[in-house]
């Protein structure tokens, strides 16, 4: 318990790092954690985001599908394209809840039973701004020995391609399929319990 607390307040610190004065707008960022269905029910109950669309990132439009990322012989990773209000919640903020709660920064392209390079943890920054936060974030939680094993989680570029419409609003469509009550719904729980004040029913 005592590890947990001191890991949600180092969190918060870097969460509070310097970042530019943000305007009423919206900008978006793009995560990849694992399978998407989790990663998009984690962001859609963070206050200050406005959407959040499933889909993959890293490869080509042309097998940007399904069945091909499946298959594991294209260069995309599940992600998540999240558009938020920077006057609201800050990309700082988004990567706090990226790596404490909404997947396993340091296993290497797996997540849980998910295993294969498009379930792998990277960050693909939406401008430098975005890049050089991401990157100060995981030397810091390296520095700081936030985890017992070194972040994995890869900073990329690459464009976003949405996911076929059966995977939008996975969790909140099917909320008793077994792998969302065995996998996605405790990280809900745990960003409530962990971040109340971050947290939007």
């Amino acid at each position: 318990m005592a590890l947990m607390k001191k890991l949600i307040l180092m969190f918060a610190l870097l969460a509070a790092s310097p970042a530019a004065a943000a305007a009423p707008r919206t900008e978006t960022a793009v995560l990849a954690g694992g399978c998407f269905w989790g990663m998009e029910a984690v962001f859609e109950h963070v206050n200050g985001v406005t959407d959040v669309v499933s889909g993959y990132a890293g490869g080509s439009g042309g097998d940007a599908n399904y069945s091909a990322v499946s298959s594991k012989r294209t260069a995309h990773a599940e992600a998540v394209r999240i558009t938020y209000d920077p006057s609201r919640v800050s990309y700082a903020r988004l990567l706090q809840v990226y790596f404490a709660v909404a997947h396993d920064p340091t296993q290497v392209n797996r997540q849980g039973p998910d295993v294969g390079p498009s379930y792998r943890s990277a960050v693909f920054p939406q401008n430098a701004s975005q890049a050089a936060q991401a990157k100060a974030f995981i030397a810091r939680l390296n520095s700081a020995k936030a985890f017992k094993r070194p972040i994995a989680t890869r900073i990329e570029s690459g464009g976003f391609f949405p996911a076929e419409a059966e995977h939008q609003d996975f969790a909140r469509k099917h909320p008793f399929h077994p792998y969302i009550v065995v996998h996605d719904k405790p990280k809900v729980a745990a960003l409530k319990a962990r971040y109340p004040s971050l947290f939007k029913a």
